[in-house]
């Protein structure tokens, strides 16, 4: 086991953790960055990304988040694809440890650890990620401009993105497992007016099926019962709407969290609860969860380290 120090610890990458680094290694902090599980966050698992500013003609996720990477090294960050799975923020320099057990002592920390789409859990959500299938309609629903489509769930986020998408595709189907919507009654209302989507209720998703692609799914109507039935949708793309978690489950007990697990922040800041903690990207943010978004918040958390690193220059 090795135990070393640095001034500033990004831990987690993604646009928020490498924005940080790139601002971090400017103002001469010397930033170390552990890159996570998934080195580039979610991005990397998209295909086409055309509402990155900069980039006229679109860019796959995962050269984009490697050039976001290449930025952030040119400038002297040290970016490790490794993974802190422990930290104690009770005191300074903050102690995190890996998951090979060495540890790195911090002046401060931005965490940046992002937030994880939930899956239904099918097979088949694995196999068409990229290929119809997606947890983010903002991202991608342009793709699917006069197809078919479909949301999973009965909530405000997913009568959002049916709403969104209905103004895109030609038809949209929400499925819903349950009875009823759990959406506030105006979303409620906005979904039942709109002439292009239909909500299947009472039903869940069995599979998705299709050569290249998404083609359509598999489903079945009150599931277990003497009524079921079962049943196909014709559909190009295929939308999960049942929610994210926050990557934040290390973070219990040191710093405050909200009742989903995100990180609270105090107003318009990055700073935690703990003085010279600071978290930026979708770990931090339940309402945008955007590239362009996190990378803002990345560059101001880094600019919140070093002005706490300033005004801390004892340490």
């Amino acid at each position: 086991m090795s135990e070393e120090k640095t001034r500033v610890l990004v831990i987690g990458s993604g646009p928020a953790g490498y924005t940080a680094a790139l601002y971090a290694s400017r103002a001469n902090l010397h930033p170390v960055v552990y890159e996570g599980n998934q080195p580039g966050g979610q991005l990397t698992q998209t295909t086409e990304i055309e509402n990155f500013p900069g980039y006229p003609e679109g860019i796959q996720g995962q050269e984009m988040m490697e050039q976001f990477r290449q930025q952030a090294l040119r400038f002297g960050a040290e970016i490790r694809p490794r993974v802190i799975s422990k930290v104690d923020f009770s005191k300074r320099p903050f102690r995190c440890e890996d998951e090979k057990g060495d540890v790195i002592l911090a002046d401060s920390v931005i965490i940046c650890t992002g937030a994880s789409a939930k899956y239904l859990g099918l097979d088949d959500e694995e196999k068409y990620r990229g290929l119809g299938v997606s947890a983010c309609a903002t991202c991608d629903g342009f793709f699917y401009r006069k197809k078919n489509v479909a949301v999973v769930g009965g909530g405000d986020t997913a009568c959002e993105e049916a709403l969104y998408l209905s103004t895109l595709a030609k038809k949209v189907y929400l499925i819903v497992r349950r009875g009823v919507l759990r959406a506030s009654e105006v979303m409620q209302r906005r979904v039942k007016e709109r002439e292009n989507i239909e909500i299947l209720f009472h039903c869940n998703t069995l599979g998705l099926f299709g050569e290249d692609g998404v083609e359509g799914a598999s489903l079945v109507r009150h599931a277990g019962t003497p009524e079921e039935e079962k049943f196909e949708i014709a559909i190009d793309g295929f939308f999960l709407a049942i929610g994210h978690r926050p990557n934040t489950e290390i973070f219990k007990g040191q710093i405050d969290l909200d009742n989903e697990g995100y990180i609270l922040v105090k107003g318009a800041t990055t700073h935690t609860n703990v003085e010279g903690v600071f978290a930026a990207g979708d770990c931090a943010d339940p309402r945008y969860r955007q590239a362009v978004a996190a990378a803002g918040t990345g560059c101001r958390a880094a600019l919140d380290a070093e002005k706490f690193l300033m005004e801390h220059s004892e340490m």
